[in-house]
């Protein structure tokens, strides 16, 4: 092959990219795929090689991607130039780099004789891994054998004792990037279940200590490579991170049908790397220990369940399990002796029920209904168990339903999880609260359960309940659990979307919800499942005030349901309703306003709160013994607490009606206005006993109550409440208008008037 880049009078290569050049030559311009990965290597090879003149004692020697001939297109050159102690090293390795600099490729380079080489390994365990991908390209091949073998062997012998410490540097780095399993846009290198995971697999194996390195394994390596190579194509440099607004065009590279199925397909590929490693890892600490071991050396065979004994530190078939006719449920009770013990599950055992445990019949019998129950309600042995068989098939036999979950990603930001994902954890959260509830079985299934509609056309809650329903009545639950799972299903954002959207001292809001419900166990339940799907959601899906919100609602509905009479509305604060005007509270997080009867003091007081960046989470307005109240339940919206003083003394002045406030309100809310999708207006006709509701659906923004509270008082509309729900970036703001149903004029002018505050 004619040489591939074209050089100048110095004899260097010519500026340019370099690696466009030699994909062009060898005819895979940006190729994607094991074959174009390997030309692109050979390309490099021969251009390296016309770099080195011949000489005893040197050698050129590739690691990395080039070592293991897995070059991206935008990929970096790792590069050892080995010596002897040779005279003139530095000005021959001068004559390498600089050529491969001028044709515009990354280099990572070091110039070392083998004993600082392995010196330097034996110090950094990561350059002892990098060693193991070592291959000569040009020069010496016996120097580049001593390295090579040398280096090999000593990690053979060493590898057992420096594991730990290489897992630490690992969690590490995993903390830092997090699992490319359930990010939207994760690094397809450093996060956990990337390429740097499938090196970590590849060093295991070299070491002799487990085969990590299994098909499945091999499999998903080569699509995360695809995966890489198609993102260089798509951005045209060097880039780890799937981004978002790449995904869709990353997708068509690789003949995928969408980004969704992009990010499904390097999903599945990270979990299967580290569930790998995990076992990898797991083998290595057996090694080291030697734990669980009887007299004479061999591994103790402990029972732990009817059919599952512990050997060796992990979970296997009992060899009468083995010997007789399988059970069908056999895999469902492993799977929860691994929970209830949090030890992992053999391989080979996994591999043996997932060729021979013979399917569930329709019903489960009960053996088997009860260990899916235990497995769900096993805490924190759920995951790791659950993840396991998921990696074997196994779920798949259990809840054919689950492919379609599977690795399912949810777009909300304040979601951390994959939609299988956040169900399996939603059953584990759910477990912190079985003793709350008659029937925790019900609960753990229901939660298990609740977003199984997610995926498909129409809202999730009503679509996911005919599936539940399913699912139930082939776990074996008797028609009323059945229907009692789908009402479940049915009304899991019932508690807290009324909670922190509508007025919980209004009767209607009470009886609407009690009605829904129908008793105190039904109430029992969707109020843990609200707390185990907050919590399976992530951090941004709860908080305490939603917390105090949703228990409000429940303690009277509770008494609603028990005694059938509704709640009476709280009265007015009485420190509000004595002395001089204005009167100002603030206690916690809670501010109370009461002033001389005028209109606009809503706007007024939510304005000020925004102006010393306070979000407002509800705020009710009244008349009283010819006094105006508003009080508010607040938050920082930074994080930082206000000063009270400014506070207060704002406050004063901007309910007195001072100019000087006001046009500050008005400035500052007109600079921070947010932007986003288009916003909406809902109304609600009967969700309040003397208003009618207007629902604002909006991205968020400082000072938007302010704003729309102030546009409604504008146009002639009495709000009497206010409840602000914030959902990641966009708001969903609920506003209690007084009076009656209003005509279509009157309802397109306060629509009007609200989406032009927006």
């Amino acid at each position: 092959m004619t040489s591939l880049i074209k050089k100048n009078a110095s004899g260097h290569a010519g500026n340019g990219d370099a690696s466009l050049l030699i994909n062009e030559v060898v005819g895979v311009p940006g190729g994607i795929g094991e074959a174009a990965r390997r030309a692109r290597a050979a390309a490099y090879d021969e251009f390296l090689r016309g770099l080195l003149p011949a000489r005893d004692g040197v050698a050129l020697l590739a690691v990395g991607g080039l070592g293991r001939r897995q070059c991206a297109p935008y990929g970096d050159l790792d590069l050892v130039l080995l010596h002897a102690g040779v005279p003139g090293t530095d000005e021959l390795a001068a004559s390498v780099w600089y050529p491969i600099w001028d044709a515009g490729l990354r280099l990572d380079h070091s110039v070392r004789t083998v004993s600082e080489a392995l010196s330097v390994a034996q110090d950094d365990v990561k350059v002892a891994l990098g060693l193991l991908d070592a291959r000569l390209v040009v020069g010496d091949q016996a120097l580049a054998d001593a390295l090579i073998r040398t280096a090999a062997d000593h990690w053979r012998r060493t590898a057992v004792r420096q594991l730990p410490g290489l897992r630490e540097v690992t969690v590490a780095r995993w903390q830092a990037h997090g699992e490319l399993a359930f990010l939207l846009e994760g690094d397809l290198k450093e996060a956990a279940g990337g390429l740097r995971d499938v090196g970590l697999l590849r060093a295991i194996s070299a070491a002799g200590i487990t085969d990590a390195l299994r098909p499945a394994v091999r499999a998903a390596h080569l699509r995360l490579l695809d995966t890489r190579d198609a993102l260089h194509q798509q951005v045209g440099r060097r880039v780890d991170r799937l981004v978002a607004q790449e995904r869709d065009g990353v997708a068509a590279l690789l003949a995928l049908e969408d980004g969704d199925a992009l990010l499904r397909r390097v999903a599945g590929d990270a979990r299967t790397v580290s569930h790998a490693l995990d076992d990898a890892f797991r083998a290595a600490d057996r090694l080291r220990s030697g734990r669980s071991r009887g007299g004479n050396g061999s591994p103790v065979r402990r029972p732990v369940a009817r059919d599952v004994v512990e050997h060796g530190g992990e979970l296997v078939l009992a060899r009468t399990a083995i010997g007789a006719r399988p059970d069908p449920s056999l895999s469902l009770r492993v799977a929860a002796a691994a929970a209830t013990t949090q030890l992992p599950i053999a391989r080979a055992t996994c591999e043996w029920l997932a060729a021979y445990c013979p399917p569930l019949p329709s019903p489960w019998p009960p053996e088997a209904r009860a260990a899916l129950t235990t497995l769900l309600g096993a805490g924190p042995g759920l995951v790791p168990a659950w993840e396991t068989c998921d990696r074997y098939g196994l779920v798949d036999g259990w809840l054919p339903e689950w492919t379609r979950l599977r690795s399912l990603p949810q777009h909300n930001p304040v979601h951390r999880y994959t939609l299988d994902r956040h169900l399996v954890q939603a059953a584990h959260e759910a477990s912190r609260h079985a003793r709350e509830v008659d029937r925790p079985d019900l609960l753990l299934l229901g939660a298990l359960l609740h977003d199984i509609g997610k995926g498909l056309p129409g809202d999730h809650s009503t679509v996911g309940v005919p599936l539940a329903e399913t699912v139930a009545t082939r776990v074996g639950l008797p028609a009323p659990e059945v229907e009692l799972i789908g009402t479940l299903v049915r009304l899991h954002l019932l508690l807290p979307d009324v909670a922190t959207r509508r007025d919980l001292a209004d009767p209607v809001t009470i009886a609407s919800v009690a009605e829904a419900v129908g008793d105190p166990g039904t109430l029992d339940l969707l109020h843990a499942l609200v707390r185990a799907d907050a919590a399976a959601t992530g951090p941004a899906a709860w908080s305490d005030w939603k917390g105090r919100l949703v228990a409000e609602l429940v303690a009277r509905v509770r008494t609603a349901l028990d005694t059938g009479v509704l709640p009476e509305p709280p009265a007015p604060d009485p420190a509000l309703l004595a002395g001089p005007l204005p009167v100002v509270h603030l206690t916690g997080d809670r501010v109370a306003v009461a002033a001389a009867d005028r209109r606009g003091l809503l706007a007024t007081v939510a304005g000020c709160l925004a102006l010393h960046r306070l979000e407002v989470l509800s705020a009710d307005a009244s008349v009283v013994d010819g006094r105006a109240l508003v009080e508010c339940r607040v938050q920082p919206r930074y994080g930082l607490p206000a000063d009270p003083v400014p506070l207060r003394a704002d406050l004063r002045r901007a309910v007195a009606g001072d100019v000087s406030v006001t046009q500050r309100l008005r400035g500052r809310a007109l600079a921070a206005r947010g932007s986003g999708a288009a916003p909406r207006v809902v109304w609600h006709r009967e969700a309040a006993t003397d208003a009618v509701l207007l629902e604002l659906r909006a991205a968020d923004a400082a000072g938007l109550l302010y704003r729309v509270a102030g546009a409604l008082d504008e146009a002639g509309a009495l709000v009497r409440a206010a409840r602000i729900s914030t959902l990641g970036a966009d708001v969903v703001d609920a506003f209690y208008l007084v009076g009656g149903w209003p005509d279509d004029a009157t309802r397109a002018r306060l629509e009007a008037a609200v989406l032009a505050a927006v």
